[in-house]
């Protein structure tokens, strides 16, 4: 029996890979999951204009708003529990989780990252940055990596990856533009292996089962 995924989204900019998620779910190709709310650490981000667009709650939540981390990850636990988020989705979210939230959903939050984790992974790897490191390293293939957050940057157990090949004439931006698209299908498949309860996590290791717990 699949579970319904109640999905609370972080993230800090333009929202692409939310509006991935959102559009999947509206089209009927990704069933069982619904998004609570949107979470973001800059109250001008395009996400949250386009969340409010399709009357989903939106917040902006920023450590430089609470005294302490301990209150911070209050705020932002008050915000899931009001909202009944089983699940976390970090789509180009800026900021490391603390350990008490990713405690608090462990196993339950996911990241997508613009390469082949372990690969161009950690702290200041993000964007743009990315997508230079691959090229100036000569690399012919880099992709895309869904992973279980941790504790660390972009370093927890690996759920899909899919590779994209890095051509002669390749540009940062070009790469860009095509590991996006590639991010847009892949984030909403991994969400549906969770909705279907199909993925098992042992010792740091993924397993996809080829049905869910039911099945």
């Amino acid at each position: 029996m699949s579970e319904v995924l109640n999905i609370a989204v972080f993230a800090s900019g333009r929202g692409s890979n939310f509006e991935a998620i959102l559009r999947a779910i509206e089209t009927g190709k990704l069933h069982d999951v619904s998004i609570a709310a949107v979470i973001s650490n800059n109250s001008e981000a395009p996400v949250l204009t386009i969340a409010r667009e399709h009357s989903i709650p939106t917040y902006h939540l920023s450590q430089k708003q609470f005294p302490s981390e301990e209150k911070f990850d209050d705020a932002v636990l008050g915000v899931l529990r009001r909202h009944g988020a089983n699940f976390i989705v970090l789509a180009g979210y800026m900021k490391r989780l603390s350990t008490n939230l990713v405690r608090q959903f462990r196993n339950r939050t996911l990241n997508i990252h613009p390469a082949l984790l372990p690969k161009f992974g950690g702290k200041g790897m993000y964007g743009i940055h990315v997508h230079e490191a691959v090229i100036n390293s000569g690399e012919k293939v880099s992709g895309v990596t869904v992973h279980i957050v941790d504790e660390e940057y972009d370093h927890g157990p690996i759920v899909r990856q899919r590779t994209v090949a890095v051509d002669k004439e390749e540009t940062p931006d070009t790469l860009a533009m095509r590991i996006h698209g590639i991010e847009h299908q892949l984030y909403p498949e991994v969400l549906q292996l969770f909705a279907d309860d199909r993925v098992r996590v042992n010792e740091g290791r993924v397993t996809i089962m080829e049905n869910g717990a039911g099945g």
